[in-house]
C-alpha cells in the first residue's frame, strides 16, 4: 500500500489569536470593572470617551489593551477577508498573519504620530488629541463585533461573505456614530477651526483608506 498524503488546515494560531484578545478583554474588566461597563455602551452613552478627556489622558493602560485587541483582531479580519475575496491565494498561514499585524501596526502609529504633530503645528494638541482619543475609542468598540465575526468565520460559518459584509457594515455604522457625536459634543470648539477640521479629515483619515483601497483593488 502506498502512503496517502493529507493536507490539514491547522488552525492553532488562529485560536491563539483569538484567545489572546479574550485573555486583553478579560483582564480590562478585571482591572477596571466601571471603565468597561462604559466602553461596552459606547454607542450609546459617551460617558467612556467624555470621562477620559475630562481627565486630560489620551492613553492610559485601559486604553492600550482595547487598542492591542483591536489590532489582533482586525489583522486577523483582514487576512480571512482577502483570503475569501480572492486577493490572498494562498494559505492563511501565522507568518503572513504576523506580517498584516505589523503593517497594520506600523500604520495606525504613523497615523497617531501625524495626527499629533497636526495638533502641534496648528498649537491646538489639546483639541487633536481629543479627536484622535473619541475616534480609536469607537474603532476599538467595533473591534468587538470584528471579535465575534472572526469567530464565525474561523469556527462556524468559513468562507462567508456576508458575515464579512455585514461586519465592515457595522464596522462603518459604529465609526460613523463616533464621528456624529464627536461633532456634536465638540461643535462650539470645531466651528473656529472648520476648515482646519476639514483638511485634517481628508488628509489623515480618508486619503489613507483611498490609496489602501487602489492598491488592493490594483
Amino acid at each position: 500500500m502506498s502512503p496517502i498524503e493529507k493536507t490539514f488546515l491547522s488552525l492553532d494560531w488562529m485560536t491563539l489569536v483569538l484567545f489572546g484578545g479574550l485573555v486583553l478583554l478579560a483582564l480590562g474588566k478585571y482591572l477596571d470593572h466601571s471603565k468597561f461597563l462604559n466602553f461596552l455602551i459606547l454607542p450609546f452613552n459617551d460617558k467612556y470617551v467624555l470621562f477620559q478627556s475630562k481627565k486630560g489622558q489620551l492613553f492610559d493602560w485601559f486604553q492600550l489593551l482595547l487598542t492591542i485587541f483591536q489590532v489582533l483582531n482586525l489583522s486577523l479580519f483582514i487576512l480571512i477577508t482577502l483570503h475569501v475575496l480572492g486577493f490572498l491565494e494562498n494559505e492563511m498561514e501565522a507568518q503572513t498573519y504576523f506580517i498584516v499585524f505589523g503593517f497594520l501596526l506600523l500604520f495606525e502609529f504613523s497615523k497617531f504620530i501625524l495626527q499629533m504633530f497636526t495638533g502641534f503645528v496648528f498649537n491646538n494638541t489639546k483639541l487633536i488629541g481629543g479627536l484622535v482619543f473619541n475616534k480609536i475609542s469607537y474603532l476599538n468598540f467595533s473591534s468587538l463585533v470584528v471579535a465575534f465575526a472572526n469567530i464565525f468565520l474561523v469556527y462556524i460559518l468559513k468562507d462567508s461573505k456576508t458575515i464579512i459584509y455585514g461586519t465592515l457594515f457595522l464596522i462603518i455604522v459604529i465609526n460613523g456614530i463616533g464621528i456624529l457625536k464627536l461633532l456634536k459634543n465638540h461643535q462650539n470648539t470645531l466651528f473656529p477651526y472648520f476648515v482646519y477640521f476639514i483638511l485634517y479629515l481628508c488628509a489623515l483619515e480618508i486619503a489613507p483608506l483611498v490609496l489602501i483601497g487602489s492598491f488592493i483593488k490594483g
